[in-house]
């Protein structure tokens, strides 16, 4: 009788050890597939995202690459404050809306933050600028999903984002990035002017 007992009890603890060692290899695929995404290469293909404007109508990064080149920036956007740098860096943009113009290129800005009220601190963030002119756009990022999907989340307190910049074929294509782990090294207008004579 004892003897089964004890068979009994070795069987139940081994049962619980392979059960333990498969939860534990699950826990791991899922941490696995949940990690965040790696950020895109030069040469590969920027994944495609659709964010909406400040005003609520929809872009899509696929639509936008389709009619010629395409300037991709991510900004820090709405940290808690509105960022100087971002102020500055979107402003060299718009000043130079006419060189990328004339070269068919189509800028679009994406402005992450928390989501409560980001439209209106990205309406805020517009009004320091002069009205942006058609080849450039502003989205906003309010659930991080543009910002997650390139791997690009500056998960830290009063950060939103990488600052990064992408140059993107007609094909969403990666021709040139730079990301950026500080707040103040932007690419400039003139850096993406140069970028676009060199490609």
């Amino acid at each position: 009788m004892d003897s089964r007992i004890n068979n009994s009890r070795s069987e139940t603890w081994a049962t619980l050890r392979s059960l333990r060692n498969v939860l534990t290899l699950v826990c791991v695929v899922l941490a696995i597939g949940t990690a965040v995404a790696q950020t895109p290469a030069v040469g590969a293909k920027a994944p495609d995202f659709t964010l909406d404007t400040p005003t609520g109508n929809s872009v899509s990064l696929d639509k936008e690459c389709a009619k010629g080149t395409t300037v991709l920036v991510l900004l820090r956007g709405f940290p808690g404050y509105q960022c100087p740098y971002c102020v500055k860096q979107v402003h060299d943009f718009v000043e130079h809306s006419t060189d990328f113009a004339g070269k068919k290129v189509n800028v679009l800005l994406v402005y992450p933050g928390p989501p409560a009220d980001l439209d209106q601190h990205a309406k805020e963030f517009l009004a320091k600028q002069s009205d942006l002119p058609p080849n450039i756009k502003l989205v906003i990022d309010p659930d991080y999903k543009m910002t997650n999907l390139y791997g690009l989340r500056w998960d830290a307190p009063h950060e939103t984002a990488y600052p990064s910049t992408f140059i993107l074929d007609k094909n969403g294509n990666i021709l040139f990035e730079k990301i950026s782990h500080s707040h103040g090294d932007r690419t400039s207008a003139e850096d993406i002017l140069g970028q676009l004579k060199a490609n």
